[in-house]
């Protein structure tokens, strides 16, 4: 299946979806060393930690991906 209609039809998704969606596909792509992958973990929690807390505000994708490309054009 091309990229392109996969990105169409995971875009379909729900939030929480596309979320668990993205951490599957990332984890494929991910380092195999054990030490790497606890210093991510350690770093997402500790950031989920700040998000609950109220400490860290969070944007969606979409608007952080438009806004990215803006800047680059």
């Amino acid at each position: 299946m091309e990229a392109v209609l996969v990105e169409k039809e995971a875009l379909r998704l729900t939030l929480t979806e596309r979320a668990l969606l993205a951490d599957h596909l990332l984890q494929t792509l991910g380092s195999e060393d054990k030490a790497v992958m606890k210093a991510w973990s350690d770093e997402a929690e500790r950031r989920r930690g700040l998000f609950i807390n109220g400490e860290l505000e969070a944007f969606d994708g979409k608007s952080v991906v438009d806004a990215l490309r803006k800047r680059l054009r």
